[in-house]
């Protein structure tokens, strides 16, 4: 287990550098900074006197190592639009991210938990065709589509919930449900299908044969043996709340890493870009590791090679 964690830790190096490389690559391809720092009626002398000053004169590759540096010592530069470093500002925008995903993956695991034991155990029926057409629709109705349709039904017709912004428990309600509803999707499906699987394999008729319940063997035996890919789609979801997150949060004017990425990019303050796009890629990875840490805790037989 050490040499595996170590082997990982290792491999995020190579996969940063190259991270790095492609966003440095399509911020030197997003054109020239300078015009947008400077008023549009600054002398050429001034604009040229700033792109020297920020080394853009300079060739590509010497460029490159520059960025490298000041990503070592993390300093992504600083944001024209709120005079303000750039990885401070990212980091300030994260807890509102992870309240915002933490309350979707709550969403969708109360969701998608019981749907899924209920639509195995009722195979072929009603119900189960039922819950199967729902997480299809589910899964193919757009975010932003969903949560405009919640504000006009529950916060401008009804009044049950503020439109926008972060402050309290109900202003966190419908941005869960717009972004938790599609993974929920996603795991309802999974969660069935692993269900399906496991409820027909010796050890469950040989439970059943002992005269135990099926609401015991379910939940005793079947559950946790489920997990296992429904812990691959979590990790898998990762990058769609993150997706995710980049729409919901600016339709409900939710004030994390999303909303901020999205102003960001319209108003090309690539320093923004830079570091929220790092930050989101190395959590990424963090979770992806996690992910193997709990599939070996889930299931002993998993060998680390």
């Amino acid at each position: 287990m050490k040499k595996f964690l170590v082997r990982r830790l290792l491999q995020i190096i190579p996969v940063l550098f190259i991270i790095s490389f492609v966003v440095f690559v399509l911020v030197y391809l997003a054109g020239d900074p300078v015009a947008l720092m400077l008023p549009e009626d600054a002398s050429e002398a001034d604009r040229e006197a700033l792109r020297e000053a920020l080394g853009l004169n300079e060739p590509f590759i010497y460029q490159y190592f520059h960025f490298i540096s000041d990503l070592a010592s993390g300093n992504f530069g600083t944001s024209f639009r709120y005079n303000q470093e750039a990885l401070p500002l990212v980091l300030e925008r994260l807890p509102a991210t992870f309240e915002l995903a933490a309350a979707s993956m709550v969403v969708a695991i109360v969701i998608a938990v019981p749907l899924g034991i209920f639509s195995a155990r009722k195979r072929n029926s009603f119900v189960d065709l039922f819950i199967t057409g729902g997480s299809v629709l589910g899964k193919a109705m757009p975010n932003f589509w969903l949560g405009i349709m919640l504000i006009l039904m529950l916060a401008v017709n009804y009044q049950l919930f503020p439109v926008s912004g972060r402050g309290s428990m109900a202003h966190l309600v419908l941005p869960a449900i717009t972004l938790g509803t599609g993974i929920a999707a996603e795991m309802t499906r999974l969660i069935r299908s692993s269900m399906l699987e496991i409820l027909h394999q010796d050890y469950i008729r040989t439970a059943k044969s002992k005269g135990v319940s099926d609401t015991f063997v379910v939940f005793k035996h079947a559950f946790k043996n489920s997990l296992i890919p429904v812990v691959t789609i979590t990790a898998l979801q990762i990058s769609h709340l993150v997706s995710g997150a980049l729409i919901t949060e600016t339709v409900f004017s939710w004030p994390g890493l999303g909303q901020l990425l999205v102003q960001a990019v319209n108003g090309r303050d690539m320093a923004v870009v830079q570091a929220a796009v790092f930050v989101i890629a190395f959590l990424v990875i963090i979770i992806n590791l996690i992910t193997d840490i709990v599939y070996r805790l889930l299931d002993p037989r998993i060998k680390y090679s």
